[in-house]
């Protein structure tokens, strides 16, 4: 049995808790919003996961000193924009612990991957990002699923493999955390653009562009960062592209297809009523390929729709007449 502290009580946090304390581990969940938790500890379920009944077992700590103590594990699971100041908070009570991040995004205005965000607020100690096709609302009644664990310290890569045996997480070892992390950033873009495409009407044609077209960008800006081709055709990359650019459980997806019925920006988010980290993540995706040199049209005209005020059909219009090219 291990001792794990999960920091944040959303969707994906509330989950893996769930999986980690029917394994027998002790898990202690913190949270910053200690109504959040009393709320969760009276009724045993979570609002945004209908029908999941979480454990008996499962502890519930306000203070993120206790919250932190003692722990074998610290599951980063809040939101990208609050992964540092989460990580500074926790710094001065973490001792020898393995640090996972399970958010995903690229920080602002830094251009930081949250693990290297983690380690600039708390020093040098084991991280890995746990990444890959994975719904929360799937995991939350023990779907079969697969996931990366990535670091490039490979014994705390395997001691999150360890972690989740015998449960209904499958988990594959990876040392490319840079690419395992870019994936998981930018896919939440792609999949904006996936439902843009299905709210405007069109087909499954369409979308599969969509998705092959766009990790052809991530891979270009991943390999230009350093990461590894086999990342970007594995379940980090692929996998998890196809999960969010094609599901209703997806937040990106389904706030996409809001935006190609014609809702504004913020109408979308209220109907999703979660955060919308592809959102997050538009801004320093393309800081990134400025920065490197790389082309991601798709991406580029995401952000016009979204911040740009562009019409979402001419956006499409003016990807399919681009200039010819190569495949590859």
């Amino acid at each position: 049995m291990k001792k794990i502290c999960v920091l944040g009580a959303g969707t994906w946090g509330m989950a893996l808790s769930r999986v980690l304390a029917n394994a027998g581990h002790e898990v202690t969940l913190w949270s910053a919003l200690p109504e959040e938790l009393d709320t969760l500890q009276s009724t045993k379920q979570h609002k945004n996961l209908p029908g999941m009944t979480i454990p008996e077992s499962l502890l519930y700590e306000k203070d993120i000193e206790k919250a932190v103590r003692g722990k074998d594990f610290l599951l980063f699971a809040v939101p990208s924009v609050y992964v540092r100041s989460t990580a500074k908070a926790a710094a001065p009570y973490i001792e020898d612990q393995i640090l996972i991040d399970v958010a995903k995004g690229i920080e602002t205005p830094s251009l930081l991957f949250l693990s290297e965000v983690i380690r600039e607020e708390t020093g040098d100690h084991p991280i890995v990002a746990f990444s890959g096709p994975s719904h929360a609302e799937e995991v939350a009644f023990d779907t079969p699923t697969t996931i990366v664990s990535a670091s490039a310290d490979q014994e705390a890569a395997k001691a999150v493999q360890e972690l989740f045996r015998d449960t209904c997480i499958r988990v594959y070892t990876n040392e490319d955390i840079k690419g395992v992390e870019l994936c998981g950033a930018v896919k939440n873009v792609i999949a904006i653009a996936s439902g843009i495409a299905k709210g405007l009407g069109y087909g499954d044609n369409t979308r599969a562009a969509l998705i092959t077209r766009g990790m052809a960008e991530i891979t270009r800006l991943g390999i230009a960062l350093g990461g590894r081709q086999e990342t970007f055709a594995g379940l980090a990359g692929i996998g998890d592209l196809i999960v969010t650019a094609t599901s209703d459980h997806s937040r990106n997806n389904r706030f996409g297809f809001f935006v190609g019925q014609g809702l504004s920006v913020e109408e979308a988010k209220q109907k999703v009523g979660m955060v919308v980290e592809g959102l997050n993540a538009i801004r320093p995706t393309l800081s990134l390929a400025q920065k490197y040199g790389v082309e991601m049209p798709i991406s580029e005209k995401i952000y016009q729709v979204l911040f740009e005020g562009k019409d979402a059909g001419e956006a499409v219009e003016e990807l399919m007449g681009r200039h010819f090219k190569k495949e590859y």
